[in-house]
C-alpha cells in the first residue's frame, strides 16, 4: 500500500502523512527533507542553492542520514529546498531514492506513506491513494507563524505570508514536477479543520476508497 500526501507549505500535510503512517503501522517519508538537506548542503559550504550545478551534486552525493539534522526544521531550510527543487538534475537524483522507498519500505513495513509536493503525479502516480492536502494561503501562514513563536523563533506575520505566497508560486509555476493535485486525487481543503478532523476526513476516504477496491 502506497500513500501520497501532496500540498502546499503549512497545508498540515505533514501532520497528517504522519498519523497515517502510525495507524496503518506504514513506513513513512518526508520528502521534503530530502530537498531541504540538499539546500542546506549548499548553503553550508557558501554556495548558492538555485545554482544547478552545485545543487545537482549536493543531491547526487546526499547522505540519507542528512535529514536528520537539526537545522532542517528552519525558514532558511524551506528557502532553500524551494529553489533546489525547481531544478530537474536536483529532483532526478532523489527521483529513485523516494520510489525505492515507496515499494520497499524499511523494516518490511506493509506500506509506505510519503509526503510532499509531486508524490501523487511523478514519484509514485501508481500510489493506492492520493491526497492533496490544502489550505488558504492567510491561514497557512497563521499556522507557520505560529509554529515559529512555540519553537521560540523570530517570526513576523506579514513576512512569513509573502515567503509562503512566494514558495507556492515555484512550487506550482516550475518547469519539472510542478505542484498540482493529481487527476485522481482526492482533495482536503484544511482551511477550517484542525488536525483532528482532517486526519479523520482522511482516513474516511481511504477506508471508503478500500471498500470499493480504489476506485
Amino acid at each position: 500500500m502506497i500513500i501520497a500526501v501532496d500540498g502546499p507549505a503549512a497545508s498540515g500535510k505533514g501532520t497528517l502523512a504522519r498519523r497515517l503512517a502510525s495507524h496503518y503501522g506504514y513506513a513513512h517519508l518526508d520528502t521534503g527533507k530530502l530537498y531541504r538537506a540538499v539546500g542546506m548542503t549548499v548553503l553550508r559550504t557558501g554556495g548558492d542553492p538555485a545554482d544547478p550545478e552545485a545543487a545537482a551534486a549536493a543531491a547526487r552525493d546526499l547522505d540519507p542520514s542528512a535529514v536528520d539534522a537539526p537545522d532542517l526544521a528552519g525558514d532558511e531550510a524551506a528557502q532553500a529546498a524551494s529553489k533546489v527543487a525547481a531544478i530537474p538534475e536536483v529532483r532526478e537524483a532523489l527521483l529513485q531514492l523516494q520510489r525505492d522507498f515507496a515499494h520497499k519500505p524499511p523494516k518490511e513495513a506493509g506500506g509506505a506513506v510519503l509526503d510532499g509536493r509531486d508524490i501523487g503525479t511523478v514519484v509514485c502516480p501508481d500510489a493506492d491513494i492520493k491526497l492533496f492536502v490544502t489550505a488558504d494561503v492567510e491561514v497557512r501562514a497563521a499556522r507557520r507563524h505560529k509554529e515559529l513563536l512555540n519553537r521560540h523563533e523570530t517570526s513576523i506575520y506579514a513576512r512569513v505570508l509573502q515567503d509562503l505566497k512566494d514558495r507556492d508560486a515555484r512550487d506550482s509555476e516550475r518547469r519539472v514536477a510542478p505542484m498540482r493535485p493529481a487527476d485522481d486525487a482526492f482533495v482536503l481543503d484544511t482551511s477550517d479543520m484542525d488536525a483532528d478532523e482532517a486526519f479523520a476526513e482522511a482516513l474516511k476516504h481511504i477506508e471508503e476508497s478500500a471498500a470499493h477496491g480504489g476506485d
